[in-house]
């Protein structure tokens, strides 16, 4: 099993990594202080494998909330779900949530317990490759509102994350490739020796070959572990892990939230980020092509939608947390595995991106 760690003091936490981790109740218990345990997973994910995590709960008192599947119930009216459970079993400020699920699993349930009585326990067991690599680590939080996504939340951290890698093998070919997409966001942000690998191992990853799944993790996840123990809270350097989102997220909301898989959508959005960063004259062509190459070897869309403008996408990518004082912070690209956070470019710039990076 690898062991990493998200070093952030008193509230540390670690990240587990294996096959087999589904049904090891004394690794789940041992992060669990209470004595009572709410679980939160969805339709999807249930049915495969909530019975393995209720066996891992023996002793101590638990109950399910099953959700609808789906990035268009990540809101307010379905989070009451939780709340109503948490309330109708009167559990108390000892309880543990656990999130069994993929991003929109682990957001609701982390939210829930961040609000729920100001703070309860939180546990992430990911079941998808994007959860596993990227939403389960960091604490973040929340839910989607009609004008903007992931608009309201909380920075909360969990006890513990417990990656049983199994579970990709149930994941369907399109969900899969949406998490190689945040996989492909590490190699671009700050390690070009990983992207190499991915360009040689990609065929390898969408084979689904334990080893490279493994490996691709564990750098994913050490990578982000390390950015958000020294920038937990996104105030300079966490914010790089948002290449490709503000583009991303202005895509899923223009479509309507589920249309485009989260994955997809930022994978698109990461290549408007390289096309930006070449008309700019900061990104050679070669690295925006083998950006562009990669994604689409990676079975990702590497274009924006057709039926979205250049100006639904300046309207909504102007509702996004990354705008400060009015001005969009995009995370932008000198070179694969050379990102930076800037509002230095021209208006005219961003404009001319989108016009190039919509589907004709």
């Amino acid at each position: 099993m690898t062991t990493l760690t998200v070093d952030l003091g008193e509230r540390s936490y670690p990240i587990y990594i294996d096959a087999g981790l589904l049904g090891q109740a004394d690794l789940l218990q041992q992060h669990i202080p209470g004595d009572s345990a709410l679980i939160v997973s969805n339709e999807t994910v249930a049915p495969l494998y909530l019975e393995k995590v209720q066996s891992m709960l023996s002793g101590l008192r638990h109950q399910s909330v099953i959700l609808p599947d789906g990035e268009k119930y990540k809101n307010l009216e379905i989070l009451n779900q939780i709340y109503d459970a948490l309330l109708r079993n009167r559990f108390d400020r000892n309880t543990t949530v656990i999130a069994l699920g993929g991003g929109v699993v682990g957001d609701m349930a982390g939210f829930a317990a961040a609000s729920y009585q100001r703070g309860v326990h939180f546990i992430q067991i990911p079941t998808t490759l994007l959860s596993q690599v990227d939403s389960s680590v960091g604490g973040k939080t929340g839910v989607n509102h009609a004008l903007g996504k992931n608009m309201i939340g909380a920075f909360y951290q969990p006890r513990a994350v417990i990656a049983d890698t199994d579970t990709l093998d149930t994941l369907p070919d399109r969900e899969l490739s949406a998490g190689i997409a945040e996989i492909i966001k590490y190699g671009l942000i700050c390690n070009s020796d990983f992207f190499a690998w991915l360009e040689q191992n990609m065929q390898a990853l969408l084979e689904r070959d334990k080893k490279a799944l493994s490996y691709a993790i564990e750098v994913s996840c050490q990578t982000k572990a390390d950015i958000v123990a020294a920038d937990e809270r996104e105030k300079g350097k966490r914010a790089l892990l948002n290449l490709g989102h503000t583009f991303g997220h202005a895509i899923e909301n223009g479509l309507g939230y589920g249309e485009w898989l989260h994955g997809e959508a930022v994978a698109a959005g990461m290549c408007m980020a390289a096309v930006m960063s070449r008309e700019i004259g900061w990104m050679s062509d070669d690295d925006a092509q083998r950006t562009i190459r990669l994604i689409e070897q990676a079975r990702l869309p590497s274009k924006a939608p057709a039926t979205m403008s250049t100006e639904k996408f300046l309207n909504l990518m102007s509702v996004d947390k990354k705008v400060l004082n009015g001005v969009i912070r995009l995370v932008l690209m000198k070179g694969i595995g050379q990102s930076l956070v800037t509002s230095e470019y021209k208006p005219e710039d961003l404009s001319k991106a989108i016009a190039l990076s919509l589907a004709s």
